[in-house]
């Protein structure tokens, strides 16, 4: 098989996992609408419900909850692969548009915490590789509360000290880099102890390798050795890990959003699941998984340019 073939075909392979990713997300975004209890003719005509039944039978109609369940699956997925996720049950605006809205603020949050993420693990484990076992415990010990405390208690405490005791960040909102602080980092404390942990054994593996003896003998010091040659080699391991905690984010902004009272899709989401408004928690679930499937794709292309023995495969 040619290069060209073989690339043509991982493409191919590629293309075909996403199109699986997403058709499995809508399917059991629909099997969720279905399963949820509650009428969603209730849902549109709000909190009254004072519609008469010629009115709600309209109402069915229109939005097809009248028709076969293999009929309404069939139109649900025509409707997604046009692009059209339908309209909210409760604000009656396009469910594009409402995510479009919110997505902003989360993906700022996303972002300043997996920098922040990655960051303090690299740093965490250049520290403490390879050093004496008392530093590696500790280390170890406090990468293990970080990373099985709950977001939203950590978010709670740093409110509590850093905004209410200590009048250092505001409580609430997101006007600024100061509110962008305390939620990112809550939402980059879990990720740390866990990202910390995977590199330093990588890094520790990597350390006992012929190729480190032979840049210290040629005169490399212990921290030029760390960072620029066994860095490298470990951090395949830790750029998996990275794509797939980061597919995550949205989850876990839901929470932090909601602790500190930030606009984003966290609000969004709430507000819909309360309100039993379907379609947004559908959107919202179909954006997590193309996230997913972005991510994957851009850690699939980063491992060659990390790692060049990888380039030939």
């Amino acid at each position: 098989m040619t290069r060209a073939a073989g690339i043509a075909r991982a493409v191919l392979a590629r293309l075909g996992s996403a199109v699986a990713v997403m058709a499995g997300a809508a399917t059991l975004a629909f099997l969720a609408l279905r399963l949820v209890p509650g009428d969603p003719v209730s849902v549109l005509l709000g909190p009254s419900n004072a519609g008469s039944p010629a009115v709600r039978a309209q109402i069915r109609r229109e939005y097809g909850f009248d028709l076969p369940v293999a009929e309404q699956y069939a139109r649900y997925l025509g409707r997604l692969v046009r692009g059209d996720l339908g309209e909210s049950y409760q604000l009656q605006r396009p469910v594009w548009a409402l995510i479009g809205d919110q997505l902003m603020p989360t993906v700022q949050l996303a972002l300043a915490a997996l920098v922040l993420a990655v960051v303090l693990a690299v740093l965490s484990a250049l520290a403490t590789a390879g050093r004496r076992p008392a530093l590696r415990a500790v280390a170890s010990v406090a990468e293990l509360i970080a990373a099985s405390t709950p977001a939203y208690w950590v978010g709670i405490v740093l409110l509590t000290v850093f905004s209410f005791r200590l009048p250092v960040f505001p409580v609430a909102g997101a006007d600024g880099v100061a509110a962008l602080v305390l939620p990112a980092v809550t939402l980059a404390l879990p990720l740390t102890g866990v990202m910390a942990q995977v590199l330093r054994e990588g890094l520790e593996a990597a350390l006992g390798q012929p190729f480190v003896l032979t840049a210290r003998s040629r005169g490399a010091g212990q921290w030029a050795v760390r960072a620029r040659h066994a860095l490298r080699h470990a951090a395949v391991p830790l750029l998996t890990l990275t794509g797939w905690l980061t597919g995550s984010l949205i989850g876990g902004a839901v929470l932090v959003e909601t602790v500190f009272g930030r606009p984003g899709i966290g609000s969004l989401v709430l507000q819909a699941v309360t309100a039993k408004d379907m379609p947004v928690v559908i959107g919202v679930v179909l954006l997590s998984a193309l996230v997913f499937v972005v991510i994957s794709t851009v850690v699939d292309l980063l491992y060659p340019v990390i790692d060049p023995r990888l380039r030939s495969a």
